[in-house]
């Protein structure tokens, strides 16, 4: 039998233990989530495989469907609860991993032997949440591989969660010659103006921003071309004359798509009704759903989430409420409730990571506002194909008509940042 056969999560935790982890670790299994939060110290002379078991990790927490988190300053692996969602049994979803974990293992082994090269093109990510959150920070996961696997760069990334580690990450990478790192989000600007002037060598670019320095830039998502298009949509098929956001933080680039999907409903009726509500963080699917609840009771009946993690909660709720319609956020989310939602807002992340990196590997990179939109590929409205008889055919030519303006120019967003 091969040592990664099906098995209980304990004895998933002793091999972790068995890969050059140590404990302790607590925690109880109950039917198909694992809710415990286990954290295991790297021992020392696995110095070197730090950024390659974070990407490895990164790719099993997709896979199982949990938050796995490398602490590369504590030297510590954290295995974090997840929200309460029906997942595959455990022991399938181990047999799944059995490839990764393999790997893994055979990368712990390879690493204790010989140190870690810091030659080349290395580049590096700061995430604000976990990357199996299948929306925002899995695209900029996607964004990193393939800037590995295009590039040839030396890749790692670390989530972090205050404003205090946002500026130790910068300062960290940046400090072992990393040549670019990614904020990804607008909270991530401040720290990088901070650390920026201490390491001329490195570019800092943030996922939105204003801010600007010599090795400073902020990519714009312009998620408004977007969600304009949802509110044309969502005024047009409207039982109710209303419609909810939910979102996470408060922040201009949220805000700014949820005040485009407004007036875009508006354009279409000038009396429609958006209602917004926030959490206050990225990960709390039950906060998420009990905020689309809400919105359901006030007769909304079109609800569009931009709250990474927590969104799925959102999903949630229109499924159990019935007749009414939400709308996905950063990726193509139309197959996490395919029965739900009616279309995504798309940025193609990926793609722009690519193109900033290319461009600091070959040193052409321009520190300036780095904006993108429908005209450069990075975003589009993307319609659940199991939905789209569900939308009229008259709708359908409103969106293609409005979208040829905005290419245009011609119609008035908000500023997205």
């Amino acid at each position: 039998m091969s040592r990664w056969a099906p098995c209980k999560r304990k004895d998933f935790i002793r091999r972790l233990r068995a890969l050059g982890f140590e404990g302790p670790y607590s925690g109880t299994r109950h039917q198909y989530m694992i809710y415990a939060q286990h954290r295991l110290t790297i021992p020392s002379n696995s110095e070197y495989s730090v950024p390659q078991l974070r990407l490895m990790l990164g790719e099993v927490a997709m896979l199982i469907g949990r938050q796995i988190a490398l602490d590369e300053w504590e030297r510590t692996l954290i295995i974090k609860p997840t929200q309460k969602a029906r997942l595959m049994p455990f022991r399938k979803r181990l047999l799944a991993l059995r490839p990764l974990l393999l790997a893994l293992c055979s990368l712990l082994l390879a690493c204790q032997s010989q140190p870690q090269s810091h030659a080349g093109f290395k580049v590096a990510l700061l995430s604000p949440g976990p990357v199996s959150d299948a929306g925002w920070n899995a695209s900029a996961y996607e964004g990193l591989l393939r800037i590995r696997e295009e590039l040839g760069a030396e890749i790692s990334q670390v989530e972090v969660k205050s404003p205090a580690e946002f500026e130790h990450g910068f300062r960290d990478y940046a400090s072992r010659d990393f040549n670019l790192v990614f904020g990804h989000g607008f909270e991530f600007q401040d720290a990088a103006a901070a650390v920026a002037p201490d390491f001329p060598n490195t570019v800092f670019v943030t996922s939105s921003g204003t801010t600007v320095r010599p090795n400073v830039s902020p990519m714009i998502f312009e998620m408004v071309q977007a969600t304009y298009l949802m509110g044309v949509m969502t005024a047009m098929m409207s039982k109710t004359g209303k419609a909810g956001c939910v979102g996470g933080l408060e922040i201009p680039s949220v805000k700014s798509g949820f005040l485009a999907l407004e007036a875009g409903a508006k354009s279409v009726n000038p009396n429609f009704v958006v209602v917004q509500s926030f959490i206050g963080n990225w990960e709390d699917v039950g906060a998420a759903k009990e905020a689309a609840l809400a919105l359901m009771d006030q007769g909304a009946d079109f609800i569009f989430q931009n709250a990474d993690a927590a969104g799925l909660g959102v999903f949630q709720a229109v499924q159990e409420r019935g007749h009414v319609f939400a709308f996905g956020a950063n990726k193509n989310q139309n197959e996490i409730a395919p029965q739900v939602v009616l279309a995504s807002a798309v940025l193609n992340v990926p793609q722009a990571f690519v193109n900033v990196a290319r461009r600091v590997k070959e040193k052409t990179f321009q520190a300036e506002l780095l904006r993108m939109g429908m005209k450069d590929d990075v975003v589009s409205l993307a319609i659940n194909p199991k939905l789209q008889d569900q939308i009229p055919a008259n709708v359908m030519a409103k969106i293609e008509e409005v979208k040829a303006g905005i290419l245009a120019g011609q119609v008035a967003l908000p500023v997205g940042y």
